[in-house]
């Protein structure tokens, strides 16, 4: 039973207590403890929050004046003298943070040191030298039971997936935004750690787990030669990708930021994440002042899954989405098809490499993704190539271009009427308008529509001079689908209710049975659009064998698991919902 709280209070991570809410225990001093226990393996019992340890200010302070956030020791005694990590997480910036940690580690017999203030963080060991106190940097803290020497000389099987990724892709972004030399710009930095990114999931991939892994950075390693070794694992990188990543790609941050984020990442295991981890890395390098302009917005991990869960493809499906962005419902629908297989292995007793096989024909057969914008494609299709071993059905194009002036690559893989299923949340928006008479006249919902009072049925009139994207969408969506295939789209609540858009709702119902209507509150998308959304599910059928009279399942979630600044809280009714659906489709006899 989880303890009620006051408003304004929380229960404290590591003592149990009820602490007030403050932004910095919120945003540094709980996420910390957390990963502290989930990522770095310290029993809680060794660690200590409340009531805060004390160390002194100056060697003459007999009070020990200073209260610190976090306090490490070696067991559950925690004898003053054998404090072995402090962690501070005051709101400072890090000139003023570094001095703070300088002096407690000063006047405390700690050795080890982490400032992190919610946005940044730096790890710093103490060093008594001709009985002088210094300090240096080092990439990270050891892991529990681990020694500093230790720290970077993992074995593949050591390392661990962490729920904790947000975290520390920010504090990647800000410390590589004040400190590296050449590159500040968001999105050339979101390519400089994608870049590093697949040299990390490159790294898992390919080393046993009995064997030293490359992506990584000691605490008396120059960063020289840890640039040096990540490069040439890049170069590995590309000539296994050469089909999505191409030689003019390059890792060009400077030495000491390339060991920085090396020594932030080489603990945990990424491709065991739970999240699809380019999308977090890309939403929190890019943000919405840069992409909200496009329409491009990520669709949350819990919204993608229940999308995914209620389709349900499996490795017969050929799957789309033709506003793929970097990729996200393309890995999820990948990774509910490899979870069916697995079982289906496991059923069947096939054997290792079999399995193997039957999961990489499903990545380079079964999946394909569409969208315009080329560092978004590239993304998609690098990170699609990585976790499916090979070639990627991702490609660059305008979805609703006319297909013949697609490339050819994309006219080989990609045709009309045949997909089983397609998930997708297209751009919205009246902003970014569709022009262009060759392009809209392939659309019914490009023209004019006017409703005939004597029949109440609307009437397709004139081509309009322009159309918001994701109507569009909707109709190519439905034309990219085989007869009796499956979709799931994110569309603004106007198209459900709005007088003046009756046209669009006439056209859907004549070309496909209605599934279900998901409403989802309007934090969902928030803090990058309040955009007012619901999911909508159809099945592509001639209109002769759409039933007169038919269910349709309707469902609204009240709580989408984070606030409106997009902070987790953990009151999620989205991924409940699939479970109602099965329940409804069951007792309504209804499967597609």
């Amino acid at each position: 039973m989880t303890k009620e709280t006051k408003d304004g209070y929380l229960i404290d991570f590591i003592s149990g207590q009820e602490i007030k809410a403050t932004p910095e225990e919120v945003e540094a001093v709980q996420v910390f403890a957390k990963q502290l226990v989930e990522d770095y393996n310290y029993p809680k019992d060794h660690i200590q929050t409340r009531p805060q340890f004390r160390v002194k200010v100056r060697p003459s302070d007999t009070k020990k004046e200073y209260p610190v956030d976090i306090a490490v020791f070696p067991n559950n005694k925690k004898q003053e003298d054998e404090v072995y990590i402090i962690v501070e997480c005051k709101k400072k910036n890090r000139k003023d943070g570094l001095t703070q940690l300088k002096d407690y580690l000063r006047f405390s017999k700690a050795y080890l040191g982490v400032w992190f203030n919610g946005d940044e963080r730096l790890f710093l060991r103490k060093v008594e030298k001709d009985g002088r106190i210094e300090f240096e940097e080092i990439p990270n803290i050891p892991k529990y039971k681990q020694r500093v020497e230790d720290i970077g000389k993992f074995k593949r099987k050591d390392l661990k997936p962490t729920h904790n990724l947000k975290a520390t892709f920010k504090a990647i972004r800000n410390h590589l935004a004040a400190n590296t030399v050449g590159a500040t710009r968001d999105e050339v930095l979101a390519q400089q750690l994608i870049n590093l990114i697949f040299c990390k999931i490159y790294d898992e991939r390919f080393t046993e787990p009995d064997e030293i892994v490359t992506f990584r950075a000691g605490v008396d390693e120059e960063p020289k030669k840890v640039k040096e070794r990540i490069l040439d694992l890049f170069d590995k990188v590309k000539r296994k990708y050469k089909e999505v990543l191409d030689e003019s790609d390059v890792i060009n941050l400077d030495a000491k930021s390339i060991a920085y984020v090396v020594g932030e990442l080489q603990n945990y295991c990424l491709i065991e994440a739970e999240r699809d981890i380019i999308a977090d890395a890309f939403e929190t390098f890019i943000g919405h002042a840069l992409k909200g302009g496009q329409g491009q917005f990520f669709t949350p991990r819990n919204v993608v899954k229940m999308m995914v869960d209620i389709l349900d493809p499996d490795d017969e499906d050929l799957i789309i989405d033709p506003a793929c962005g970097s990729g996200g419902f393309l890995i999820e629908a990948l990774r509910h098809v490899w979870r069916k297989l697995d079982a289906e292995g496991e059923k069947y007793h096939w054997n290792k490499s079999n399995l193997q096989e039957e999961k990489m024909e499903v990545a380079l057969n079964k999946i394909r993704g569409i969208d315009k914008d080329y560092f978004l494609s590239k993304v998609a299709k690098a990170y699609m190539a990585i976790i499916g071993d090979g070639k990627s059905g991702i490609f660059t194009e305008d979805s609703l271009e006319v297909p013949k002036n697609w490339g050819q690559a994309t006219r080989q893989k990609i045709n009309l009427d045949k997909f089983s299923v397609l998930l997708t949340n297209p751009p919205f928006g009246s902003k970014i308008p569709v022009r262009g008479e060759e392009k809209l006249k392939q659309f019914e919902l490009g023209h004019k529509w006017k409703l005939n009072k004597k029949t109440g049925e609307w009437e397709k009139g004139k081509l309009k001079d322009k159309e918001a994207p994701q109507i569009l969408f909707i109709e190519r969506c439905l034309q990219l689908l085989e007869d009796g295939g499956r979709m799931a789209i994110v569309l603004p609540d106007g198209i459900y209710g709005n007088n003046q858009l009756g046209y669009i709702r006439q056209y859907l119902l004549k070309k496909a049975r209605l599934v279900a209507v998901i409403d989802v509150p309007i934090e969902t998308f928030m803090p990058n659009t309040s955009t007012k959304t619901s999911i909508l599910i159809l099945q592509k059928l001639e209109e002769e064998k759409i039933p007169d009279d038919y269910s349709v399942f309707m469902a609204s979630a009240e709580t989408c698991g984070h606030d409106r600044r997009g902070n987790y809280n953990g009151d999620d009714d989205i991924s409940k919902i699939p479970d109602e659906f099965k329940k409804w489709a069951k007792s309504n006899k209804f499967s597609f």
